[in-house]
């Protein structure tokens, strides 16, 4: 969490509580972290439809609402969640009829700019990494390790492609040229979805749809923001009367604490390690942008 959104939780109330102040109210959503389907409890934080939708449903309907603000910090993820909680914002937005405004936290990169960009308008700090826009694959190549400690490997199939891509089998060009294919198309939708959010306030460049990272400064040069700016300094502005209430997804105490299993009760040997493997791909995904 950032010192900003530390703050403005410590001094003003949560959603759903009641002021009795009659103030209009500008809701404030954290949408922190890697965006994965399936999140680890051993992680700093994820994002997906399930773990967010709480939030944003509480964010949006409070009755004097003006305006929605969603302060983004992530290095992104997997692109179907991405455009899933983006679609729901929009949803829920064109619902009550009023703005959303992004802000962009330490990173807000690949799937999490696809966050972003389902606001009508995006700020960002000027030491803020912004953009790569592009997809990435990552695995490790197994192939060997098992018949070097003593185990065979057995899998069997009915479909020609049925298995690709095996960590356990030597890498083979054809299903790297399929991989390549696939991520074509995701990129093609990534591009197509922030052409549609920033229309022309893109300063399309060769380099803008290539997966680069730019400042938050630079990103306002290339219309990838639309200004420089934070939470308080912007919402105080433009809002000078309203009641800002902050939300966040909320997990489970044990999920908190790294001892939330799948059912509710506590991991399993095995759920640990696959916790941790899963921990470390997450941090791997922060790293790429030295954080």
């Amino acid at each position: 969490m950032s010192s900003v959104t530390d703050k403005l939780v410590q001094r003003l109330p949560k959603l759903g509580e009641r002021s009795g102040t009659g103030k209009p109210v500008v809701a404030v959503v954290k949408l922190h972290g890697v965006i994965t389907p399936t999140p680890s409890p051993l992680a700093r934080g994820t994002i997906n439809i399930n773990t967010v939708e709480s939030a944003l449903t509480r964010a949006f309907d409070h009755e004097r609402l003006r305006a929605v603000a969603i302060a983004v910090n992530s290095p992104g993820g997997a692109p179907t969640q991405s455009a899933l909680v983006a679609e729901r914002i929009r949803e829920l937005a064109g619902k009550k009829n009023v703005p959303v405004i992004a802000f962009c936290e330490d990173v807000v990169a690949s799937g999490g700019y696809w966050l972003a960009c389902a606001a009508d308008e995006i700020y960002a700090h000027n030491s803020s990494l912004v953009g790569s826009i592009g997809v990435v694959s990552a695995g490790f190549g197994l192939s060997g390790l098992l018949e070097r400690v003593g185990v065979e490997r057995r899998v069997h199939t009915a479909g020609a492609h049925k298995v690709r891509l095996d960590p356990f089998r030597p890498e083979k060009e054809e299903d790297v040229e399929w991989l390549k294919g696939l991520q074509g198309q995701l990129h093609d939708q990534f591009v197509g979805w922030v052409r549609e959010r920033r229309g022309d306030r893109l300063q399309e460049t060769e380099e803008l749809f290539s997966g680069e990272v730019w400042t938050g400064t630079r990103a306002a040069e290339l219309g990838l923001v639309d200004g420089v700016g934070t939470v308080r300094s912007v919402l105080t502005e433009r809002y000078p009367d309203a009641e800002i209430s902050v939300a966040e997804p909320k997990r489970p105490l044990l999920a908190r604490l790294g001892f939330g299993g799948p059912t509710g009760g506590l991991l399993s040997p095995a759920d640990r390690v696959l916790a941790a493997v899963e921990a470390v791909e997450v941090r791997a995904n922060w790293s790429r942008f030295g954080l």
